[in-house]
């Protein structure tokens, strides 16, 4: 240290310019989260990263007593309507010490309140246990394949049908609080007359008083005949966006 010390005065006394000045420290590294994968393993369950996550053996472990009672809520109640059948969406909210906040239909075009109501109920006695990190997400598809054809109405077709009757749903909102974005999948048989009613949202849980009346309430729409076949419709009540 004191040889360099010397030879930096030689040069500044000959006229030399003095070295650059030593660059500044570099900044502290910031500590940043690495997003969980949230790729949507074989068997379906997706595990979202929130806060926290849930390991993928725990929560298939978790499921497995319960999968022959989500099973029987389909086959327990589809009787002879052959042309019934749809994707489900289960989703579960999950707090950090393991308690279920909510437990929602994501996504349904099963179109029967029965069954999905039945799905929910054996999704809310699931104990997924902790997740790790803090609040988590847990979603998992069910698949119901109808025996029967059904002839599909695209969305502009659906919301002719319905028309101003999807305004009736509001005098729902007396037994409980309506919940927002409502997909509402109906069945149409002869004559016009709805066969089956069903509801999904990933926005809020639809409180069970909300759907029993909402399913009466559309039960007794009116519809174009589909003449000598099943016709299935979907439309968006309280939409978002």
């Amino acid at each position: 240290m004191r040889a360099f010390a010397a030879m930096a005065v030689v040069a500044v006394a000959c006229g030399g310019k003095p070295p650059p000045p030593p660059p500044p420290p570099a900044p502290p590294p910031v500590a940043k989260r690495v997003p969980i994968d949230d790729t949507e393993p074989e068997d379906g369950v997706t595990v979202i990263n929130g806060h926290g996550h849930m390991e993928q053996a725990t929560v298939e472990a978790a499921l497995a007593p319960h999968n022959d009672a989500l099973s029987a809520c389909y086959m327990s109640r589809v009787g002879r309507r052959r042309w019934l059948g749809g994707h489900v969406v289960v989703h579960w909210d999950v707090t950090k010490d393991g308690t279920v906040s909510a437990v929602k239909l994501a996504e349904s075009d099963l179109g029967a309140r029965a069954i999905e109501k039945c799905l929910v109920e054996v999704a809310r006695a699931v104990d997924l246990g902790k997740p790790i990190g803090g609040d988590a997400e847990v979603t998992i598809p069910l698949d119901f394949s109808a025996k029967g054809a059904t002839l599909p109405w695209d969305e502009d077709k659906a919301l002719k049908a319905v028309g101003g009757q999807l305004a009736k749903l509001d005098t729902c909102d007396k037994k409980a609080a309506a919940p927002n974005d409502v997909t509402i999948t109906v069945y149409v048989g002869p004559h016009g007359k709805a066969q089956s009613v069903g509801f999904a949202s990933a926005k809020t849980e639809i409180a069970d008083k909300w759907a029993d009346c909402a399913e009466k309430a559309a039960l007794a729409w009116r519809l174009p005949d589909p003449r000598g076949t099943i016709a299935k419709l979907a439309v968006r009540y309280r939409a978002s966006n």
